[in-house]
């Protein structure tokens, strides 16, 4: 594998390379830097599977008037439940601590214990912005710690050629999910209806048709209060 993932996990964890299938009423978290993440990396995913019961967390943008209320809107194409936090995302982006940021995490989800736990990779997935890489980690530490468990923890898979193009899925990553075109495009639609993107911007552009996944199995230290 490469150095990419949720990399603190790589040596302890084995990696799986099985069934993408989620089974329905799983509890499963999304945990992201900010609102559009879910969609644009792990949208087409949790589309397909409307029996699972998401929760999205996003550490920033929480008092962004125009952000905010087109995340709830957003989770509600996706028939999830979300929380929002409000950590510095200034173009600047001085390095957060990360024990706030793991500390954030833990006050926005309801439930300490997933069947699935999904974030960010820990090279982030384009070249480059910090508060992915961030987010990534304060989740690794949280799932090494024992606060946050799940019986797998998985993180987005998609590279950018150090900007050479548009973000992708990596080749070798351990899921790869090719979406159906009616879902490719209900994601899309809430990248740019929703949400409201150009199309000709950025995020646009990038809306992936192959979604990817790096996975580790993950085991909890204590009992929590989910599953």
């Amino acid at each position: 594998m490469s150095q990419r993932g949720l990399c603190g996990l790589e040596k302890k964890v084995p990696n799986l390379k099985h069934s993408s299938h989620i089974g329905d009423n799983s509890k499963c978290a999304v945990i992201v830097a900010h609102p559009d993440d879910e969609t644009l990396w792990a949208g087409g995913l949790m589309l397909m599977h409307p029996g699972v019961k998401w929760t999205v967390a996003t550490i920033c943008r929480k008092s962004d008037a125009d952000r905010a209320p087109k995340f709830f809107k957003a989770l509600e194409e996706f028939g999830a439940v979300g929380y929002m936090g409000d950590l510095d995302d200034g173009p600047e982006q001085n390095a957060l601590d990360n024990g706030e940021i793991q500390r954030t995490i833990m006050e926005l989800l309801p439930l300490d214990r997933f069947e699935v736990i999904i974030t960010h990779s820990t090279a982030g997935e384009y070249t480059r912005h910090l508060r992915h890489e961030e987010t990534a980690k304060a989740v690794m530490r949280l799932l090494e710690s024992g606060e946050l468990s799940a019986r797998e923890a998985w993180s987005f898979a998609y590279e950018d050629g150090d900007r050479k193009y548009l973000p992708r899925a990596e080749s070798g990553a351990d899921l790869q999910i090719d979406l159906p075109e009616h879902i490719w495009q209900k994601k899309y639609d809430i990248i740019t209806k929703i949400y409201g993107f150009s199309e000709d911007s950025f995020e646009a552009k990038t809306t992936p048709r192959r979604e990817a996944f790096w996975r580790f199995r993950s085991v909890g230290k204590r009992q929590g209060k989910g599953l």
